[in-house]
């Protein structure tokens, strides 16, 4: 196994068939933050012509056999033991849907499930559960052929509906008029009766083209993060956004170059849809998750204590594994730093207390680089990670109080875009955390067994470290000027005792 892979088992492959691309992933394992070592999309436009013919394109599907046998041939390459294939609106739809799938089935000699629009929901629900923290609101996945709508609260999937709302679906039975689709948008929408429960919740926007929305406007309003999953809009801005791209011709928007030609024609279709859902369902924002059905399949297949399992947490864990000098330090650092937290009478939320764990399996990532640049470098790998499980405020925090740890307290450079994400109440707390971390790496010396016997807390209104019996030696006024600014942050005289 190479060294920065984990050994999760042989790798786990989706081939996910759409009405408008095919996607091949491979991820390293079957976990609960699943890490893709492989990813290649293809737009083959297999649902161009369903609505109107009933049949999968004859040069799509052409252009999908060429590429299943590619992604066959990858995953041979790649040594993957397990392929599973799932196919979606178009090949439900088309009458030569069956005969497609069966040769495609050949071609990648595994089973393809063709879903049903029930269990296409499902899974994009579950995909949002996966990747998504405590998430309550409607999920709304918008393939090439099809819309699927699901009522969500935490693990609860509750009412869904498949509509065909798809750009190519809507662009194939509009015939190009967007006069014409939206007066389809508008009636099938109307229908949905469980829309008007989404009022003042948040709407999960799953599928390739609200992605590429999504990427547009980070491009247009010059946004801090480039990371798609968890980026978030207020429903105001959303709507203003998507009358705007509905209403342009693609040529005639800023920074439209960011989207691949191909997916532009689809673009106003995505934005019409998504200004209809908006006006009918009243959402308060809109929060893009990169997961859908493929991730939702995986999630699927966990057993129950995987399932579990943290996402945010496990991915870290993972990346303290791969990146640290002693990973079992890191696990200290939580236990060191939940004593602190425990004495010092300061609140913490469970979310709060959940990512100030994150940043302490986060904070050696970046030993390796250069001292001068420790604090950048961990900085950028942190908020543009492949993390689920997070929002955007939540990633600025983990970075910043690694980069803090590193850099000090009172740097300002290179953090102010990342600043702009995070709240002032995580500035703060970024600041503490990154105090923290600076008493206890000139301590420990980025080893595990120290940080357990020399507590850290705050005694009868005191700031105490105690460096007991054999780490008494540790003690320096390096050691003491970094507590009194811990003392400063939280408005505390200072002690280091040593026994």
């Amino acid at each position: 196994m190479a060294q920065g892979r984990l050994d999760h088992g042989p790798p786990v492959a989706v081939v996910d068939i759409g009405s408008n691309s095919i996607r091949l992933v491979v991820y390293e394992g079957l976990t609960r933050s699943p890490a893709p070592i492989f990813n290649e999309k293809v737009l083959a436009g297999l649902g161009r012509e369903v609505q109107s013919t009933g049949l999968l394109a004859p040069d799509a599907v052409e252009k999908a056999v060429l590429t299943l046998k590619r992604f066959r041939a990858l995953c041979d390459t790649l040594k993957v033991k397990t392929v599973l294939g799932i196919a979606t609106a178009a090949c439900r739809d088309a009458k030569n849907g069956a005969a497609f799938i069966a040769q495609a089935e050949r071609i990648c000699r595994t089973r393809i499930e063709v879903a049903s629009g029930r269990r296409e929901a499902q899974l994009s629900a579950l995909g949002v559960v996966s990747g998504i923290h405590k998430p309550d609101g409607l999920v709304g996945d918008l393939g090439g052929g099809s819309l699927e709508l699901i009522d969500l609260h935490g693990q609860r999937i509750r009412r869904g509906v498949t509509l065909p709302l798809g750009g190519l679906a809507l662009q194939d039975i509009s015939r190009k008029s967007m006069r014409k689709a939206e007066s389809f948008v508008a009636d099938a929408l109307e229908r949905v009766d469980f829309l008007a429960a989404g009022r003042g919740r948040t709407f999960y926007a799953v599928g390739g083209a609200w992605r590429a929305l999504a990427h547009l406007q980070i491009a247009r309003t010059d946004y801090p993060l480039h990371v798609m999953h968890g980026y978030r809009m207020s429903a105001r801005e959303a709507l203003e956004f998507c009358r705007l791209v509905h209403r342009t011709r693609p040529e005639q928007i800023a920074q439209i170059e960011v989207i691949s030609s191909a997916r532009r024609p689809l673009l106003g279709y995505a934005a019409l849809v998504m200004e209809h859902i908006i006006r009918t369902a009243h959402p308060r924002d809109i929060v893009v998750s990169a997961l859908g059905v493929r991730e939702g399949l995986l999630y699927s297949l966990l057993d129950p204590a995987e399932r579990a399992k943290d996402p945010l947490i496990a991915a870290a864990r993972s990346l303290n594994i791969l990146r640290s000098r002693a990973p079992a330090h890191g696990e200290e650092l939580i236990r060191w730093t939940d004593r602190f937290m425990a004495s010092s009478g300061i609140d913490e939320s469970a979310d709060e207390k959940r990512l100030r764990h994150a940043a302490c399996l986060l904070a050696d990532i970046g030993w390796r680089a250069h001292p001068d640049y420790r604090g950048e470098q961990s900085l950028n790998i942190i908020s543009n990670a492949d993390f689920i499980g997070i929002d955007h405020p939540g990633r600025a925090f983990l970075a910043l109080s690694v980069y803090f740890r590193h850099a000090g307290i009172t740097s300002e450079q290179p953090s102010p875009r990342i600043r702009e994400i995070a709240s002032r109440r995580h500035l703060e707390r970024a600041r503490l955390l990154g105090a923290l971390m600076r008493v206890a790496y000139i301590v420990s010396a980025s080893m595990p067994g120290v940080l357990l016997h020399t507590p850290l807390r705050v005694v009868r209104g005191r700031l105490v470290l105690r460096l007991p019996d054999k780490f008494s030696a540790l003690a320096s006024e390096r050691v003491a000027g970094r507590l009194r600014q811990i003392g400063r942050l939280i408005g505390r005289p200072t002690q280091l005792v040593t026994d």
